[in-house]
C-alpha cells in the first residue's frame, strides 16, 4: 500500500548533513519526495511510497547522522500525489 508522510524534524538538524542523511536512506528504500532546511532551523521531509519503506526512512529520522542531534520528528499523513519520482534536496 502507498502512502505519503510530512515530517518535520527539529532539533541540531542543519549544517550537520542531515538533509544528504535523509536523502540516502530515502533513495535506499526507493521511495519519492523531497528535503529542504525551513528558515526556523528544522528540517522538512516528504516521503512517499511503500508504507513499510516510508516506517523504516521515518526510523532513520530519529537517529540522523552521527553529528546531529534529533529531538523531535512530527509527522503528518498526506494525500499520496501521482507522477512523483525520485528523492531530491531542495
Amino acid at each position: 500500500m502507498k502512502v505519503a508522510r510530512r515530517f518535520v524534524i527539529s532539533g541540531r538538524v542543519q549544517g550537520v548533513g542531515f538533509r544528504w542523511f535523509v536523502h540516502d536512506a530515502a533513495t535506499r528504500e526507493g521511495v519519492a519526495g523531497w528535503v529542504t532546511n525551513l528558515l526556523d532551523g528544522r528540517v522538512e521531509a516528504f516521503v512517499e511510497g511503500d508504507q513499510e519503506a516510508v516506517r523504516r526512512v521515518e526510523s532513520a529520522l530519529h537517529i540522523g547522522p552521527r553529528s546531529a542531534r534529533v529531538e523531535r520528528v512530527a509527522a503528518f499523513d498526506e494525500d499520496v500525489t501521482s507522477g512523483l519520482k525520485g528523492f531530491s534536496i531542495r
